[in-house]
C-alpha cells in the first residue's frame, strides 16, 4: 500500500493502518422490506417494532385466549411473506432425506371422503397438488427440522414464529374481531376459508360453510388473496401454521417481549394459529389458538418461517 502523500513540496508519511477505513455497518432493513436470503429461502418481510394487546375474551372455555396482556417488540423481526410451499419443502426433502414424523395424515371429520394414504406430496384432495400451494401433512417436528436446516445452510437465524409475533403480524394494526371486520361470514375477499365451494366438495355436518365463495374448494396457491398492511399473505385461512411455542392453556405471565413460551419441562402440545380452508368462520379470528401434539398431521396444517434481523 502506498502511504506517502505529497502536499506541495512536503511529503508526509502516513501509517497504512491509519488509512484503513472503518468497516461499513449494513443499514437495518426498513419495515415492509422483502428479504430473500438464498435461492431456496422463503421470502420474509420486515415487521416493525411496536406493541399490542394480545388475546381476547372470546375464546372457548377449553381454549381460552386470556389473560389479555401487552406485548412489546423492542426491535423489528422478519416473518415469512407466505406459508412454506410444496416446492420449498421439496428442496428441503431432497437435500436432507428427512423422514416425516410418525403417524398418518388425517382429514379431520372428512376422512371417510378422502383418498388415503395422505402425504405432503398427495394430501388427499382428490387432485394433484401444485408446487406453489402450502405444504401440509407435516407435523411440528417436520416444520422444526425445516427451519433448522434453513438456518444452518443460509447462515440466517430462521425459526418458527412465536404466538405473539404471529398475532401481532396477523393483526397488522387492526383491532376488529376479524382482520376484515366484525362479520365472520365476510371472509372470502380476504382469506381462503370453509366456503360454499368447500361445503360442496367436502360436506360435513359438524359446521356449515361461510355464506360466501372465495374461489377455492380446498387449498389455494399462496398469495392469491390481498396482503395485510404488513405485506403478509394468508395469515388467516388456507392452512393452520405451527408456532414455536409450547401451548399453555392460559397465557403465562412471561415472556411479554414477543418471544416464544418455552418451559423447561416436556412440552405436551404445540401451538398453532391462523385457521384454514376447512375451518369454520368463528375460528378464523387472529386470536384463536389451536394446540396439538408434535406429530399431529392433517391436510390443513402447514407453517411459515420467521427470523431475527
Amino acid at each position: 500500500m502506498r502511504c506517502g502523500i505529497v502536499f506541495g513540496m512536503m511529503a508526509v508519511l502516513v501509517s497504512a493502518c491509519s488509512l484503513q477505513a472503518a468497516p461499513l455497518q449494513a443499514a437495518e432493513p426498513k419495515p415492509g422490506a422483502v428479504l430473500k436470503d438464498c435461492p431456496y429461502c422463503p421470502e420474509v418481510v420486515v415487521i416493525p417494532k411496536g406493541s399490542f394487546q394480545m388475546g381476547s375474551t372470546m375464546g372457548d372455555p377449553d381454549r381460552p385466549e386470556t389473560p389479555i396482556r401487552k406485548i412489546k417488540f423492542a426491535k423489528p423481526f422478519a416473518m415469512g411473506r407466505t406459508e412454506v410451499t410444496v416446492g420449498q419443502f421439496r428442496a428441503f426433502m431432497k437435500a436432507t432425506n428427512h423422514q416425516i414424523s410418525e403417524g398418518t395424515c388425517g382429514m379431520w371429520v372428512l376422512s371417510d371422503q378422502s383418498p388415503t394414504p395422505r402425504t405432503w406430496e398427495d394430501p388427499g384432495l382428490k387432485r394433484k397438488i401444485a408446487e406453489d400451494e402450502p405444504v401440509v401433512c407435516v407435523g411440528w417436528l417436520d416444520a422444526k427440522a425445516y427451519v433448522d436446516w434453513l438456518a444452518k445452510n443460509s447462515g440466517k437465524p430462521f425459526r418458527l414464529p412465536s404466538e405473539a409475533e404471529w398475532e401481532y403480524s396477523a393483526r397488522a394494526g387492526t383491532k376488529t374481531t376479524y382482520i376484515w371486520g366484525e362479520d365472520g361470514q365476510a371472509a372470502c375477499k380476504d382469506a381462503n376459508v370453509y366456503d360454499q365451494q368447500a361445503g360442496k366438495k367436502w360436506p360435513t355436518k359438524e359446521w356449515g360453510p361461510a355464506a360466501c365463495d372465495d374461489g377455492y374448494p380446498d387449498l389455494s396457491p399462496v398469495a392469491k388473496f390481498k396482503p395485510n398492511k404488513f405485506g403478509l399473505y394468508d395469515m388467516i385461512g388456507n392452512v393452520w401454521e405451527w408456532m414455536g411455542d409450547c401451548y399453555s392453556l392460559n397465557y403465562p405471565a412471561a415472556p411479554v417481549d414477543g418471544s416464544a413460551y418455552l418451559p423447561a419441562e416436556h412440552c405436551e402440545l404445540r401451538a398453532n394459529r391462523g385457521g384454514g380452508w376447512i375451518t369454520r368462520a368463528d375460528r378464523q379470528r387472529p386470536t384463536w389458538r389451536g394446540r396439538d401434539t408434535e406429530t399431529m398431521k392433517v391436510s390443513f396444517f402447514g407453517f411459515r418461517v420467521a427470523r431475527d434481523l
